[in-house]
């Protein structure tokens, strides 16, 4: 028979291999980096003794591919804080806007999803509901791989879109809103504690796209945290209970990091400002009308290339933050 820390020993050494697998994949990354180093330096020796200018395009795009490598490195090493290595949890909510709103969460979901899969990293959709004419009220996914969160926390905010709306008959410009909240998928067990006194739960029947248990039962599970009003609910997975679980540990993970939050502010002595899902409050707008430029407003980070942007290269965005984020850091230190 199986001792009772069997389980645990197994969970332990899973993270392990995963954390060994990282610290690998790194140091093959330095490696890879070193060796490009040398071949440049060769190259160029080669070109200098020979006086032979047909390599000078091939070092050049040689060249543009170890800056690129290295900026990436570079990146990962300001993915220190405790969860940036964890799997992300983004939920996206429809803003003002209506159907319009309901179209730009679909266009940013697909956005996250496209960014995903050029990273290799997994979704998995958790909860989703239809907008009432067009395009997504509101959607729940996970995006697993490493360091998902670190990169994904960049997005947490309102997202501001300025096009010629498809849904007016007038063709005029229409601004649009969503929000996008960004969790981590914490592995480790969680010190914080929840009175069940404090939950209303809600079950209600699955909607949307999902497995064979969608819209038969009345699974999917909705917890309200009344002290704070966090709301979260998932509805794919295969029971109910599953349900309940994973939406438990969403729950936890926001109120951990909305303690993390109130302890920084308390040190900071600052107060943190509750956004509106509408104006005034985005983090980054993205106009498609009357010109193109997407510019994130607290790095000034922008991008005239558009279609890129919602096909899923926001790297350039999410590294801005980071760099930023973490200039800020050493300025309060």
């Amino acid at each position: 028979m199986e001792s009772p820390g069997f389980w645990d020993q197994v969970e332990k050494s899973q993270e392990v291999m995963k954390e060994l697998k990282g610290l690998k994949d790194t140091l093959q990354t330095y490696e890879n980096l070193e060796k490009a180093y040398e071949d440049i330096l060769a190259f160029i020796e080669i070109v200098l003794l020979e006086q032979d200018a047909s390599m000078i395009e091939e070092i050049g795009q040689m060249l543009n591919d170890f800056k690129e490598g290295f900026e990436q490195l570079r990146i990962a090493t300001l993915l220190s804080g405790p969860y940036d290595k964890d799997n992300a949890i983004l939920t996206l909510h429809a803003g003002a806007g209506g159907t319009e709103s309901c179209d730009w969460v679909s266009m940013l979901y697909r956005m996250y999803t496209r960014w995903a899969d050029k990273r290799g990293y997994q979704v998995e959709e958790l909860d989703y509901l239809e907008g009432e004419e067009a395009g997504i009220k509101s959607v729940t996914f996970q995006v697993n791989g490493e360091n998902a969160y670190g990169y994904l926390k960049s997005e947490r905010g309102i997202h501001r879109l300025v096009r010629i709306s498809p849904f007016n008959a007038a063709g005029k410009r229409q601004t649009s809103f969503a929000s996008c909240d960004v969790m981590p998928d914490i592995e480790e067990d969680m010190t914080i504690d929840i009175n069940e006194d404090d939950l209303r739960i809600d079950t209600y029947r699955s909607s949307g796209a999902g497995g064979q248990h969608i819209n038969k039962t009345s699974s999917a599970v909705r917890i309200t945290h009344l002290p704070t009003g966090i709301v979260v609910q998932c509805q794919n997975e295969r029971s109910q209970h599953m349900n309940k679980d994973k939406a438990m540990k969403m729950l936890t993970a926001k109120l951990l990091l909305l303690r993390q939050q109130e302890n920084d502010e308390k040190i900071a002595g600052i107060r943190g400002e509750q956004m509106d899902n509408g104006w005034g409050s985005q983090i980054r707008s993205y106009v498609l009308q009357p010109y193109t430029l997407v510019k994130d407003h607290r790095t000034n980070e922008e991008s005239s290339n558009t279609n890129a942007i919602l096909d899923g290269s926001i790297d350039c965005f999410i590294n801005a933050y980071l760099k930023w984020i973490n200039t800020s850091q050493d300025k309060e230190a």
